[in-house]
């Protein structure tokens, strides 16, 4: 899994290590799937504060298939933490449920003109 970050904030960009680490310490169990992650730091209303530090992780599972997740808190680790826990909770679900898809009974083709033949 490459994790890659983006963020055109000084203060974002200093949180460059951590979002690197809090990444592979959050999907590490996933990291078979992922084939990319990014995490893109942002500053919404600039030096006014609030909330306003933008966190958004956008996790490449094959080449067509991402999952994004976006939050907004008052600190970048905040925010950082946030977004991962969102993008690892839809991840996990969306496994699950491709999981829990039973496939359908296929029905033979002799089995097949037998009920037509009896109808």
């Amino acid at each position: 899994m490459r994790v890659l970050f983006k963020s055109r904030d000084p203060k974002g960009i200093a949180m460059h290590e951590l979002a690197k680490a809090r990444s592979e310490f959050v999907f590490r169990r996933l990291a078979w799937l992922i084939s990319k992650a990014t995490v893109s730091l942002s500053d919404i209303n600039g030096p006014r504060g609030g909330l306003d530090k933008r966190c958004q992780v956008e996790v490449h599972i094959d080449r067509e298939k991402k999952v994004v997740a976006t939050s907004i808190a008052r600190d970048w680790r905040g925010a950082i933490d946030l977004a991962l826990a969102r993008a690892a909770r839809t991840l996990v679900r969306k496994r699950e449920n491709r999981q829990s898809v039973k496939p359908t009974r296929r029905v033979r083709a002799k089995t097949l003109a037998m009920i037509e033949a009896a109808v």
